[in-house]
């Protein structure tokens, strides 16, 4: 394990307080990676709606739609559904409906959220180790990251990564979403999955429980 404080959640919680609802492209980096927010406290939880052979952003938007329409999801109002997607080679007219999507949000569902790494999601981890400067493509990104991470392409420690190196790509994100985007990074060398992050961190400081 790295050094550093890893994430606590407080001790006692017999459930857990809010569910994120996250499809994501791949089914092993994303996956593994939001599993550092989930313990057995379960003051949050975190699920992943991982993609296999359909990881383009219409398969990742379907597989919600049909996750929510499950009435076994039973997802509350103050739960979270999120769309966490690569930029790379997708087009606006392929991650268009996944942002008008958000904004179609049910009376009484979950809030919506839409993240996005341009080029990938490889850039989000990129950033709990330095700046992440003058990356223009998923070939660069790649290379950087192997230099932190060497089994990357194959997988990774979700315990290698320490609460104060999350915060810190946090940090280093927003300063580069500046000024933040409206939908999703036009450029390479910018992630909006922070965003996502900050919630999952900010709903484990809150005491109580899931109505």
């Amino acid at each position: 394990m790295r050094s550093g404080r890893r994430l606590q959640r407080p001790l006692g919680e017999r459930r857990y307080k809010k569910l994120f609802v996250i499809a994501v492209e791949g089914e092993k980096t994303e996956p593994l990676y939001f599993s550092i927010f989930n313990d057995d406290s379960r003051v949050v939880h975190v699920r992943c709606l991982e993609g296999k052979t359909e990881s383009a952003p219409p398969h990742v938007l379907r597989r919600m739609v049909r996750y929510l329409a499950d009435e076994e999801a039973d997802l509350k109002k103050t739960d979270e559904a999120w769309l966490v997607v690569d930029k790379d080679q997708w087009s606006e007219q392929q991650l268009l409906p996944l942002h008008q999507w958000v904004s179609k949000r049910k009376r009484n569902g979950p809030e919506r959220g839409f993240a996005v790494s341009n080029p990938s999601f490889e850039y989000w981890l990129l950033l709990h180790f330095e700046d992440g400067n003058d990356i223009a493509d998923l070939r660069q990104c790649i290379h950087r990251l192997r230099h932190h991470l060497p089994e990357s392409g194959k997988s990774i420690d979700p315990q290698g990564f320490s609460e104060e190196m999350i915060l810190k790509a946090v940090e280093r994100a927003r300063k580069r979403n500046n000024p933040p985007c409206t939908d999703w990074p036009r450029n390479p060398g910018c992630t909006t999955v922070y965003l996502l992050v900050e919630k999952i961190l900010e709903a484990g400081k809150k005491n109580g429980g899931r109505e």
